[in-house]
């Protein structure tokens, strides 16, 4: 029993060939859906990316009660779990977020990890002097942007990216131990999240008219609306594809590999996406300032389970990121943690079997979003200054920084949550809405939409009945998450 997971960042579903794609090239996405069962009603949880990774471990919803952060001491972590059970675990990853002020924490819960540096703004490379930047669309942004075109003069050749290095590492690490027994790997890549930093020959499958000279290199589009001429939006598009295709390509080097060593008689592998990233749709670019629509929040998943030994095939069932952890552990045959909210889909892959009715998601301090699979609700705060709200936790830490001084002039201390096994936490007030500051407006209404009727979300309805009934689903699952109860003031829900 051996268990794969790959895990891409800001990974599109809508652009991707088993979802109904026809111009982006990713032959090894389509060979996957061909080995694999493909969900087609599989949802995030709480974003962006430590809150989703937080669920990949400890298989319940987050972000109702704090904003980015690390694993706390009563966090279940699945591969904790795993390790202190005797299955070897070890995490492959250039994703740079996990060594920061904001996830140090969960890297330590496997057996074993190596961490490929270089992504986006990664503080990798010591240089005093500035880097050569060309002219580009929106500008210099500050030493985030800087260090990224530092760390980009050390990847002339593809094999210096730390895609291709992660995924190397992990080939090394299934063919080391091919033949042992009880182990899982997760293999996870920053690709294809922004910057959309790929080579040139990934390029060249998208050929279009552009001229960088004239019109600026674009290839890290900024969290706002698309203010960009069309032809620039357009060739951030195709950048973006880029990159996709070059995760198409390492992607199949991973299934090579289990073909080769006939992985799939005894191996479970699970490829998935901690969210999407808006490409223009909806007039926006990216994430985290704006409603999560479903380009964000409807997400790719593929799992193969040799157990039903089913491949080629869909599923309708609505999953959630919380999921993975409990399929895990009842794959390799352990208890669940009480805590723990997901479920496993053992049944769900050989049958389709239902696993709940409707599934939350959203980001701290943002609009609670709510969908059965059909209909999405997004529930706005009911005041404009998006009190009350609080962040619990036993680690105050942001993103890339400690909580300030400031912040924690106002803490008290909070009694225990249901899932806190004891511990009270520190309760911080926040004012949190989008990201840095900067958020839509939209974001204080509410928004209703029929999925069926209305995939890309172009239309929202107005339906008494149905809003009444996903109000009654999402209070429903925020109770079940034992939601601090300001956070239904918040929502005007009383």
């Amino acid at each position: 029993m051996k268990a794969i997971i790959v895990t891409f960042d800001s990974l599109n579903r809508h652009l991707l060939p088993p979802y109904g794609c026809d111009w982006t090239v990713a032959p090894n996405f389509r060979r996957l859906a061909a080995r694999t069962i493909t969900f087609d009603r599989a949802y995030v949880g709480s974003m962006p990316c430590m809150p989703a990774r937080l669920e990949m471990h400890t298989g319940r919803y987050n972000f109702l009660h704090r904003s980015w952060g690390p694993l706390a001491p009563y966090d279940d972590s699945m591969p904790e779990i795993l390790k202190n059970s005797g299955v070897y675990t070890h995490l492959v990853s250039d994703h740079y977020h996990y060594w920061e002020d904001g996830g140090a924490t969960y890297h330590n819960r496997y057996s074993t990890w190596d961490f490929c540096r270089g992504q986006e703004g990664d503080t990798r490379i010591g240089q005093v002097r500035e880097p050569d930047i060309p002219r580009c669309v929106i500008g210099q942004r500050g030493s985030h942007w800087r260090n990224d075109w530092v760390n980009r003069q050390f990847m002339r050749r593809e094999e210096d990216q730390p895609q291709p290095r992660t995924f190397a590492a992990g080939m090394d690490f299934i063919r080391r131990n091919a033949t042992e027994d009880r182990w899982l790997l997760h293999l996870e890549t920053f690709d294809p999240h922004e910057p959309f930093f790929s080579q040139q020959k990934y390029k060249d499958l998208y050929p279009h008219d552009y001229d960088v000279a004239k019109s600026g290199h674009f290839d890290w589009p900024p969290y706002n609306f698309v203010r960009e001429t069309p032809e620039q939006a357009a060739h951030g598009r195709y950048e973006y594809a880029a990159l996709l295709s070059m995760c198409d390509e390492y992607l199949g080097r991973v299934l090579d590999l289990m073909d080769e060593l006939d992985l799939w008689k005894d191996t479970m592998l699970i490829v998935n996406a901690d969210h999407g990233f808006l490409l223009g749709e909806h007039g926006c670019w990216a994430k985290c300032w704006c409603r999560w629509f479903e380009e964000h929040a409807h997400m790719p998943l593929f799992i193969w389970d040799h157990r039903c030994g089913l491949a080629g095939q869909r599923r309708s069932a609505l999953v959630q990121t919380i999921d993975l952890a409990p399929t895990i552990l009842e794959y390799f045959g352990l208890p669940l943690p009480p805590d723990m909210q997901g479920k496993p889909l053992r049944e769900t892959i050989a049958r389709d079997e239902p696993v709940r009715e409707a599934g939350l998601f959203g980001q701290f301090g943002m609009q609670v979003n709510v969908t059965d699979g059909q209909y999405v609700y997004m529930r706005a705060p009911a005041r404009q200054d998006n009190q009350p709200l609080y962040d619990y936790t036993l680690m105050p830490t942001h993103m890339r920084s400690f909580f300030t001084v400031e912040e924690l002039r106002g803490v008290t201390l909070a009694a225990p949550f249901s899932f806190t096994k004891g511990c009270p936490l520190l309760k911080i007030p926040s004012t949190k809405i989008g990201a840095g500051g900067w958020f839509d407006q939209t974001l204080y209404q509410n928004w209703l939409y029929d999925l069926q009727a209305d995939p890309r979300q172009e239309r929202p309805i107005q339906d008494a009945r149905i809003e009444a009934r996903m109000i009654e689903l999402l209070c429903g699952l925020m109770k079940a998450n034992d939601a601090p109860v300001e956070q239904f003031e918040r929502l005007g829900l009383g």
